[in-house]
């Protein structure tokens, strides 16, 4: 997976071919529906031509470069995949509203461009410090959080643990009018465990503009922010209410005491910063009976030196109130003119327990748990799970940096939005690009017109050359969870198209409408041509990562965050020579798939299956990737197994001079030479088997078999291990301050293509179908038993998984791919 805390920027170049056909196919539909664009473009260009030579000689290649510069830099010019207003309340009412701000603990916004947004902090009143919860981070060491149930539509119940607090966050939302009807929140807090000094609680809703409409409060008393009246262009009229707070039924009202907050900030990211500085202690909590107790309540916020325009308009109603209790805060849309009643108190506790139980049942009915004798705590295991995946949905609206071959700078991509589904709402809370094929072969299976939504959103972010940005951090929110140096996507980085697993999935279901289709294809094309153009290798049929780390001293073995395995060890000295068999096998599954929709479609397909069939040959398959003498299938390159990290050997400081550090720097014993890389046996050594592109007669199919399941090798108790516990670079660190990552941990996603390729095999006639039978069995036992387990002990599922203890580790809750647990659960592949 290649995150932001370890990548560098890719190495830019393009290779020398690719199907004939399919680019030529690509030029026709670009030529379509780019023409004029282009003419105009060319006209500029004739013009400054024919100023420079009055002026300057222009450099050779000048105008290549100038035209392939723009080109990475325009989206591409055939019709969108995304109808128009295709996200508006009036097409889509019930996706209109939603928990799409995976980043915060709780809150909503619309699927809009500059969307008002709702949401919750919260803070134990303890003596002396300031303990604010917003935005889900790590750091604050919760116990548990996340959707226990969520259907992507109507409702969502969550429950966060935080320090003897435990609060369960609850919306449901009800049709009506024009502007996706209404909503409420229901908040619960109660103590948790014995001791807990969480006696009384400060609760904080707010609302906040994006730069667009008007919010006017109603207050109370001179305190109590009762309800707020808004309005947007979208949204039309609304208005808030903050019911007050009472016991947990619902009937008694407490004693609370009350603070508001009207003020502005740079944006919705200073949210946090805004509401922390305008807390100060000096208000009292005097319950009648009991004795006064002194809280940081919101005062007036001055504002910050240096503050930009303030575009954002906050309003924030404080609640402080003793445990347990309940508040709720109703939405009501000013053009639903005829609801049945307010939604609120009993007919709340109503909608939501009517939308659980159609929930569950959906459940059951979809993935067969109970029916395939999975206990009550594992089905529970397995709604949370699902549930904070589609809980992750997120929409983002704004542009990403790009950094071209044709530029010294970064420059700003188009704008555009975004609908995707994250890998963890604590560390990675945007989109990436290969996480996402993972994430909508689950999603798929529940709602494939959600799943068609994601994709179309995705290809239309695609630029003209055929490239998608594979991580989107489009908006300012989304930017504070990346270090500025991270922020830079490259116009000649891939990842692997693992859209194509979700798409295919989706034309098996007869799930994707002909008219998408047809809207998808000329970017499909593109897609799989810029590939094709880009990332080819040294021979026919062969391919290569672009990006690979150029360091050769730093790094143990420089790193291929381009192809998600990030420092997976590849050849160790990086060289045009290389030929990647992950990359290989993934364009094997890309030509298939457009070989069906090409079929599909009416428009030809035989260079499609060709280059299918030639990826999938076995022959050739062995001819670049099998190494005879490792007994394996492998990458190819400049490499040596010969390599350390060593501490420099420095000369003795100056006097009076404190001594300099030594660095760990790579020693190389041994020249590299081309072959076969060795050393490396691990995922992907596997992937002919994960992407099923072997015969089920093949040899070369029970020797990974027989590979897999070597203890000494990938095989575990908990699942297989990414990296041979046999291999030099098993476990090793890449540099001084960069662990291990993909050399040894188990990942869920590749796991799960295991087990679904052990399942096909051990449907096959062959000599070893009954040999991949046993180990689907056995493995995907291992997999979920361990993952279920790590739940239930520590509250979360994670990034990966300890090989030795099957501990979790990484970053948590990680319910992107490691979700596809409940589809190993369900059986569905």
């Amino acid at each position: 997976m290649a995150r932001e805390r370890r990548r560098k920027g890719p190495e830019a170049e393009k290779g020398p071919r690719g199907p004939a056909a399919a680019r030529r196919e690509r030029a026709a539909a670009e030529s379509r529906g780019g023409r004029r664009r282009w003419a105009a473009v060319a006209v500029a260009a004739a013009a400054l031509v024919a100023l420079s030579w009055t002026c300057w000689l222009p450099p050779p290649g000048w105008w290549l470069s100038w035209a392939s510069g723009r080109r990475a830099l325009l989206l591409h010019p055939a019709p969108r995949a995304l109808e128009p207003g295709s996200s508006s309340p009036a097409a889509a009412p019930l996706r209109f509203w939603g928990s799409y701000r995976p980043h915060v603990y709780f809150g909503m916004k619309t699927r809009s461009r500059r969307s008002p947004v709702a949401g919750l902090m919260w803070m134990q009143q303890l003596e002396g410090e300031i303990r604010l919860r917003h935005t889900c981070e790590q750091s604050d060491k919760l116990s548990r959080y996340g959707w226990l149930l969520h259907d992507g539509l109507n409702f969502g119940v969550q429950e966060i643990l935080d320090s003897g607090l435990r609060l369960q966050t609850e919306f449901v939302k009800r049709q009506g009018g024009n502007h996706g009807g209404d909503w409420t929140w229901r908040i619960t807090a109660r103590p948790e465990g014995t001791g807990s000094q969480a006696a009384f609680i400060s609760l904080f809703f707010y609302v906040a503009t994006d730069g667009e409409g008007v919010l006017e409060p109603l207050v109370e008393k001179s305190t109590r922010l009762a309800s707020l009246m808004g309005t947007t262009e979208e949204l039309g009229h609304f208005t808030i209410t903050f019911q007050k707070p009472t016991t947990e039924n619902g009937r008694t009202a407490l004693h609370a005491s009350y603070n508001y907050l009207q003020a502005k900030a740079e944006g919705l990211h200073h949210l946090s910063d805004v509401v922390k500085a305008s807390l100060t202690p000096r208000f009292t909590y005097a319950p009648p009976g009991l004795p006064k107790r002194r809280y940081f309540g919101l005062d007036a916020y001055r504002g910050a030196p240096g503050e930009r325009e303030l575009r954002s308009q906050l309003l924030v109603h404080q609640v402080t109130v003793a445990l347990p209790c309940r508040v709720e805060v109703v939405f009501e849309s000013g053009s639903a003119m005829d609801r049945p009643g307010r939604l609120m108190g009993e007919a709340v506790t109503q909608l939501l327990g009517s939308r659980a139980a159609a929930f569950e049942q959906r459940f059951e009915e979809v993935f067969g748990l109970a029916r395939k004798g999975y206990s009550p705590q594992e089905q529970h295991f397995a709604r949370a799970v699902f549930s904070n995946m589609l809980g992750g949905m997120g929409y983002y609206y704004g542009h990403s940096l790009v950094q071209t071959p044709y530029s010294e700078l970064p420059q700003i991509y188009p704008e555009g939005p975004l609908f995707t589904a994250v890998p963890s709402r604590s560390f990675f809370p945007r989109g990436f690009l290969w996480d996402e094929g993972f994430h909508q072969l689950l999603l798929g299976r529940w709602d494939p017109a959600l799943s068609c939504d994601v994709l179309a959103h995705w290809f239309d972010l695609m630029n003209a050359e055929g490239w998608i940005p594979r991580e989107q951090i489009l908006d300012e929110e989304a930017r504070t969870k990346v270090p500025w140096e991270f922020m830079v996507q490259h116009s000649g980085a891939g990842n692997p198209p693992t859209l194509f697993l979700a798409l295919r999935q989706l034309l098996a279901q007869g799930a994707v409408e002909m008219g998408l289709l047809r809207r998808l294809y000329p970017r499909l094309q593109s897609w799989y041509s810029w590939y094709n153009q880009t990332q080819v290798g040294p021979l026919p049929y062969t391919f290569r990562w672009r990006g690979r780390d150029q360091d050769t001293q730093l790094f143990l073995n420089p790193k291929t965050l381009t192809s998600g395995l990030d420092d997976y060890p590849r050849a160790s000295h990086p060289s045009p020579d290389e030929r990647h068999l992950d990359l290989r096998c993934w364009m094997a599954l890309a030509s298939a798939v457009m070989a069906e929709v090409a079929a599909r479609l009416g428009e030809p397909a035989d260079e499609y299956r060709r280059m299918a069939d030639a990826l999938a040959d076995g022959r050739l398959l062995d001819e670049h990737h099998w190494a005879e003498a490792l007994g394996t299938f492998a990458d190819y390159g400049n490499h040596t197994r010969a390599v350390a990290l060593e501490r420099e050997k420095l000369r003795p400081a100056p006097p009076g001079q404190p001594p300099p550090s030594p660095r760990l720097m790579r020693v190389v014993r041994k020249p590299p030479k081309l072959q076969f890389v060795g050393g490396a046996f691990g995922y992907v050594s596997l992937f002919p088997l994960l992407l099923q592109l072997l015969r089920p007669d093949s040899q070369r199919l029970g020797s990974l078999l027989r590979d897999m399941r070597d203890e000494s090798r990938l095989w575990t108790p908990f699942g297989l291990r990414s990296l041979s516990r046999s291999s030099p670079f098993y476990l090793k660190r890449n540099t001084e301050h960069d662990p291990p990552y993909w050399r040894g941990p188990i990942w869920i996603n590749i796991n799960f293509l295991a087990v679904r390729a052990l399942h096909h095999y051990g449907r096959l006639e062959g000599p070893f179908r009954q040999q991949a039978a046993d180990l689907y069995r056995e493995l995907r036992e291992n997999v979920v038993g361990n993952v279920f387990r790590q739940y239930q002990e520590s509250g979360y599922v994670w990034e990966q998984y300890d090989d030795r203890t099957g501990q979790g580790r990484g970053c948590h809750p990680f319910t992107g791919w490691s979700a596809l647990v409940v589809l190993m659960m369900a059986e569905e592949y």
